[in-house]
């Protein structure tokens, strides 16, 4: 099955980044889109026959006030997993009250802020987001080409405001390993009104464009930014 296979690609992280330990109250950051529900079947399986007990819920944030209810909590239900929506005004605030040019920086920080709030409220010590290995590269190439600096999306990371452990299970999967995983999946529609007109999706075409000039550029980076050890940057 495939997601076996996707769960063997998940356990790779969790060994390497020690993402799930005994005891954790891990809560999925489950939006509808085809990798949270990934995540949340593949966690949902993991936890069944893990040697590591941990509870298991997902949080949408329903930015859009419009998330699908019934459909979220049978695909759910399906895995054993807890559901829970939590109603938000984030995409008011982005697009109507802020008019943000560039949307995508806040509204994420926002939905991770009230996640990692959520996750606070009900005893949950870990956050898992379905970010990916193309994620991973697309955020570095876009922090190099905006922000002129180096910097990569951590694996693993600690929030200390909400004393929250955010964790990337899927970062050693691929965008296209995913949709093949999903295609049997119920994928819900993104209601975002710049759904595939971001920044992002124009830096996912940049390195495509890399790929052919330099063929599996996007893997060696990847491997290059995930393999701290291999840095040699100058140093002051």
């Amino acid at each position: 099955m495939n997601i076996q296979r996707a769960i063997s690609a998940m356990h790779r992280g969790i060994e390497k980044f020690n993402f799930i330990e005994d005891g954790d109250r891990v809560a999925i950051g489950l939006s509808g889109g085809k990798d949270s529900m990934l995540l949340t079947a593949c966690l949902g399986t993991y936890r069944r026959f893990s040697n590591k007990k941990f509870s298991l819920m997902a949080l949408c944030i329903d930015t859009f006030n419009d998330a699908n209810k019934e459909a979220l909590q049978a695909f759910c239900k399906e895995y054993s997993v807890e559901l829970k929506i939590i109603p938000s005004n984030i995409g008011e605030v982005v697009f109507d009250i802020r008019k943000e040019k560039n949307p995508c920086s806040l509204c994420a920080k926002m939905r991770r802020g009230a996640l990692c709030s959520a996750c606070n409220e009900l005893g949950y010590n870990k956050l898992a987001l379905a970010h990916n290995a193309d994620d991973m590269i697309e955020t570095f190439m876009l922090s190099l080409s905006h922000e002129n600096r180096l910097n990569a999306m951590q694996p693993k990371s600690y929030m200390s405001k909400t004393d929250v452990t955010v964790i990337r299970p899927l970062i050693f999967l691929w965008e296209n390993q995913i949709k093949e995983y999903t295609k049997d999946f119920k994928i819900l529609k993104n209601s975002c009104p710049i759904d595939r007109k971001t920044e992002r999706e124009n830096m996912k075409e940049t390195i495509k464009k890399i790929n052919k000039i330099f063929p599996d550029f996007n893997k060696k980076l990847f491997e290059a930014i995930i393999n701290y050890e291999r840095y040699n940057l100058i140093k002051n």
